[in-house]
């Protein structure tokens, strides 16, 4: 097929496409340069719908670049975007009704063919980057002659990998070729690994990715003023020579090691793309082309990019939409925040409510050097923004007035929003509560950051128990985009919507949750880690009860993650789970013998790499029943699997699609194994657990 041919079989099945149009029109350039054809990608919407291609829009594109390359006239090709926005890479919403393959392979094959032609019409081209550009976005300045970047753009990635694809339009063979493999590896693996990291535009330039940097307020002139210079010859752009040797074999493996870290082999995409960079060393750029082609179009049919995908439109569009939370005209203003404790955690939501509400936030505890300790964190952490140019001065100044503390709740009297931080103990919390009604106005909102116990006993004993809910962070509060709002058994609309408002203004992703015991991640990790520990218990060995999950390509091994979480933590909240469910979660003998021990770990960390601690060897009592990695990740995703079912029929959540959500933001599941239940539903432990699916056939599938 020729490559109209493609684009329009291709277009026919895309009958959802926002199509972003190519606008040409003649710019006279500055110098006596001659004219230029300017592309300007618009879909017509303004900037919170960036523009994408389908094959519609490439075909716009495509269709643009003839009429310029035809005309003798032209001596530049020039393409930019819409206000803020380049492109924002490939519209991804037609891919889950791809059902074959040579579908797939002509996506790769429009893609390069439209945009090679920035290489290979015969006239100079320029991308000029005057915003977000991601994946197929930045591709098509890749492919341009010369990129000029503005300093104000952001999120310049190639995003791909972490969806379960790869830049598909040239970036693996372009990319390591323009900036090195070594740089290229950071850009399309570990920055898409390390949660999608972007880049900005002046890093984008230091990489070599853009030839200069131009102010924002007139980029488009400085651009065309800038690209008049180097066609009449003022200017001469240098690039630099690229390390063809060993450095680039060397980046290659830095990358699969990054790769295994990050998903045990468990998922293709960043591995294929590293294959492509690696053979881009001596490949040209057709069998580049033809390679990517291939690869995509492989990815594109896998069943980790239909997890991928449904992962991803989960994050960013029901994370935006929480299930069941009250209309938000009931929420009620928030100008005054207190925060109960001034520990670790209390000093993080401090800081978050500071920066996000910008509002006064006071802390209290029990002593004067407790509550100068905590603030003096909060103005540490602001220093340290300030140092790494996070914030200027004048806000850093700000930031710190806003956040005080006092020994005397009095504080709190006008307070619209007090959440307290302590110990994980209901009483010592109704205790507090008990006080605080006493200060705080009758509508003011008290929250609570409890990880496990009743919101709803609670707020039992007060007068108005209607303006107490769950407010669960997950740490660390600044990372993690997860909260847990638990609407109590008495918490009414106005308080549960003002929740909701404070949760989005803290640029949290919320997850309306029951208040049943540890609510979605705690009650799940917990069953997750005590099903591990039970193993262990039985006869397991640490080290190989870790690796035995490390197939499914988590964030951590299960006893790293309680290291992290905290051993008393997780004992605590074991034993809680153990009282409302005692038949379903056991509480460790040996976790408790290593909590009473004193034990921050059960392994130390020589070298670098995990070693079972001998104290706590000699502490534990183990069975003569291990467990085979098979046997032992089958018990735990049965567990799960259980679990889950028990809690949709309780209602804690609306739908499963919620408790993915929550695993995916709050504990690390991987995004290339789509969400929970989806996987659960693949692997095929939802119906021989349940007796049913989680999901319907087709979601997040290619069943």
């Amino acid at each position: 097929m020729s490559l109209q041919e493609l684009i329009d079989s291709a277009s026919a099945l895309s009958t959802d496409e926002v199509v972003t149009l190519a606008h040409s029109r003649d710019v006279v350039l500055p110098n006596k340069a001659g004219t230029m054809a300017l592309i300007t990608l618009d879909n017509g919407h303004d900037h919170t719908k960036p523009n994408t291609f389908g094959p519609k829009g490439l075909g716009s594109l495509n269709a643009a670049i003839d009429a310029a390359l035809a005309r003798d006239e032209i001596v530049a090709i020039g393409v930019t975007g819409k206000p803020f926005i380049l492109a924002a890479g490939a519209d991804l919403t037609g891919v889950p009704k791809l059902t074959d393959r040579e579908q797939a392979l002509a996506l790769g094959r429009i893609g390069h063919g439209v945009l090679r032609k920035l290489q290979d019409g015969g006239k100079p081209s320029f991308g000029f980057v005057n915003g977000v550009a991601l994946g197929g976005g930045l591709e098509v300045a890749l492919h341009a002659t010369y990129r000029t970047v503005s300093v104000a753009a952001g999120m310049l990635s190639t995003p791909e990998v972490f969806l379960g694809l790869l830049p598909g339009w040239g970036g693996n063979f372009l990319l390591p070729n323009l900036i090195g493999a070594d740089n290229a590896v950071k850009v399309v693996v570990e920055n898409a690994l390390n949660q999608n990291k972007m880049l900005s535009g002046p890093e984008a330039v230091k990489l070599g990715i853009g030839d200069v940097l131009l102010e924002s307020a007139d980029f488009l002139e400085q651009s065309l003023l800038w690209a008049s210079k180097v066609l009449t010859g003022q200017l001469t752009v240098d690039r630099a020579e690229i390390d063809r040797g060993e450095a680039w074999d060397a980046a290659v493996a830095r990358g699969k090691a990054f790769a295994d870290v990050k998903v045990s082999g468990a998922a293709p995409a960043p591995y294929r793309a590293l294959d492509l960079i690696a053979a881009a060393k001596d490949n040209d750029r057709d069998r580049g082309f033809a390679a990517e082609d291939e690869a995509l179009a492989d990815l594109i049919m896998s069943e980790e990019l239909r997890s991928g995908l449904y992962a991803f439109d989960l994050v960013n569009k029901r994370a935006k939409r929480p299930a069941g939370a009250p209309d938000k005209s009931l929420a009620r203003p928030v100008n005054k925040v207190g925060v109960v404790g001034a520990g670790l955690m209390a000093g993080q939501l401090a800081l978050l409510f500071a920066r996000r509400l910008e509002v006064p936030v006071v802390l209290t505890d029990l002593d004067q050097e407790r509550v100068d300790r905590g603030v003096g964190y909060v103005h540490g952490e602001i220093d340290k923004l300030l140092a790494k140019g996070r914030i200027r001065p004048d806000k850093a100044n700000q930031l710190k007035a806003l956040v005080t503390g006092s020994v005397d709740k009095g504080v709190f009297a006008d307070a619209d929003f007090v959440i307290e931080a302590v110990f994980e103990e209901l009483q010592l919390k109704k205790t507090i509560f008990a006080d605080l009604e006493k200060i705080v106005r009758p509508d003011a909102i008290l929250a609570t950051n409890t990880s496990s116990l009743s919101v709803t006993d609670m707020a039992a004993d007060l007068e108005h128990p209607e303006r107490v809910v769950g407010f669960h962070f997950f740490n660390p509060v600044a990372v993690l985009p997860l909260l847990e709002i638990i609407r109590a058994g008495k918490t009414d609309d106005a308080s549960l919507a003002t929740a909701f408002a404070v949760g989005k203004k803290l640029k949290k992703s919320c997850v309306l949750v029951k208040d049943a015991p540890a609510f979605v991640v705690n009650r799940l990790l917990t069953r997750f880690l005590g099903e591990v520990s039970a193993a262990v218990d039985e006869g397991t060995p640490i080290l190989d009860a870790d690796r035995a999950l490390s197939a499914l390509g988590l964030p951590m091994p299960p006893f790293v993650l309680l290291q992290l979480v905290g051993l008393p933590v997780a004992l605590h909240v074991a034993e809680t789970m153990n009282r409302a469910y005692p038949e379903r979660y056991a509480v460790s003998e040996n976790l408790a013998k290593v909590v009473a021990a004193g034990k921050s770990s059960f392994y130390v960390w020589p070298e670098g790499k995990p070693v079972v601690d001998p104290e706590v060897e000699a502490l534990v009592t183990v069975g003569d029943k291990p467990s085979t990695a098979d046997e032992l990740r089958t018990r735990v995703l049965t567990a799960l699997a259980e679990e889950i079912k028990i809690m949709l029929d309780e209602g804690v959540v609306a739908e499963a699609q919620d408790i993915d959500l929550c695993l995916l933001l709050g504990a690390g599941w991987p995004f290339h194994l789509g969400g929970i239940t989806p996987y659960l539903d693949r692997t095929g432990i939802a119906e021989k657990v349940n007796g049913t699916r989680f999901l319907p056939k087709g979601v997040a599938s290619l069943a």
